[in-house]
């Protein structure tokens, strides 16, 4: 298992990259870098390439709105060259307040658009000539469009890599389906090593059963807040859990309208349908930490990594059988490279 974790966009970048340098001494593994409608992550993950030697750098997420098909190719291309092969593009569709509000682009057919980005980038990083007829993507333009001159080109150098591992940040249904048929790996988002398969386990095992041998096992990149202590117990734990309470209650009651949010849809699934509801209810009434303090509590210590050496390295356990390739954690004290250097030697 991987050890990964995830930088702040919101925070003081410098000071994380410092802080990456320190924790890949220490074993961290992967280092995910999120876009959102902050500064763009690829001329970050140019810059922790440079400051870096042996962690894996990851895009968590790139949204298929804001950049072509083979622009995101080219992105990956790029990226994996400088780093000497350390990249991982983690694809995902973002949502309409984002892809329509900023960037002035329908959000239309997302989950097909992130298949046809995955065939294209894999297309164009063999450096095959791209000529792909997908239901959101055509290269070249179709005849009768533009000006008539375009014409199938490939990729000028040779990557570092051919096969750049794609993750896809999937939420629900068919785009959990054809991550597990198509992607490399998943990043999914409020995972419970346990209950998981409540929410997607249909459609898991549905995508499994057609994926190609040759991809490989799906790569699972999962986790959260760890704090390892034996005093970690009973208010002291949850004094540590209560602080991802806000962003909970951001995604589960302000992501998306009250008709459709899939944070909350999952929330529902995992059996806390009226504390979704009235965490939504809250949260689009202006009351944040009321809506905050409805969080279940069971919810953040299934979901998080808090407590005595025994109990992490029990969740440990469950989230390796649980199929997670790269634990995705951050760390809660006030010395994360000390974490990282304990979490390790819990690994199973």
């Amino acid at each position: 298992m991987k050890l990964s974790m995830m930088i702040n966009y919101s925070g003081d970048f410098h000071a994380d990259v410092q802080r990456v340098v320190e924790l890949e001494a220490a074993g961290l593994d992967v280092v995910w870098v999120p876009e959102a409608y902050s500064f763009d992550s690829v001329s970050q993950m140019g810059f922790l390439a440079a400051k870096t030697e042996t962690i894996e750098i990851g895009s968590a997420i790139l949204n298929v709105f804001s950049r072509t098909a083979t622009c995101m190719a080219q992105t990956a291309a790029g990226l994996d060259h400088v780093s000497n092969g350390r990249f991982i593009l983690g694809l995902g569709a973002s949502g309409p307040q984002v892809i329509e509000g900023f960037h002035g682009v329908a959000y239309d057919k997302p989950m097909p658009r992130i298949r046809d980005y995955i065939n294209v980038c894999r297309m164009t990083l063999e450096r095959e000539k791209v000529v792909y007829d997908g239901p959101t993507v055509q290269v070249p333009l179709p005849e009768g469009e533009g000006t008539g001159m375009g014409k199938p080109l490939k990729l000028i150098n040779h990557p570092v890599r051919s096969r750049i591992p794609i993750f896809w940040a999937s939420l629900m249904g068919l785009s959990v389906k054809n991550t597990a048929e198509h992607a490399d790996g998943w990043i999914p988002i409020f995972f419970d090593p346990e209950k998981f398969h409540d929410v997607w386990g249909d459609e898991i095992k549905e995508g499994t059963s057609k994926r190609d041998p040759e991809l490989g096992p799906l790569q699972i990149s999962a986790g959260g807040m760890v704090a390892i202590g034996d005093d970690l117990v009973g208010d002291a734990a949850d004094a540590i859990l209560d602080r991802s309470r806000p962003n909970v209650a951001l995604y589960v009651g302000g992501m998306g309208s009250r008709d459709k949010n899939f944070y909350n849809a999952i929330l529902q699934k995992y059996g806390y349908e009226e504390e979704a509801i009235a965490i939504q209810d809250h949260y689009l009434d202006g009351q944040k930490d009321t809506a905050a303090s409805l969080v279940p509590a069971q919810m953040l210590r299934d979901t998080n990594l808090v407590g005595p050496r025994s109990y992490v390295k029990e969740r440990l356990a469950a989230y390796s059988e649980a199929g997670v390739t790269h634990l995705s954690v951050t760390p809660a004290g006030a010395d994360p490279v000390a974490t990282i250097e304990e979490l390790r030697t819990l690994l199973p």
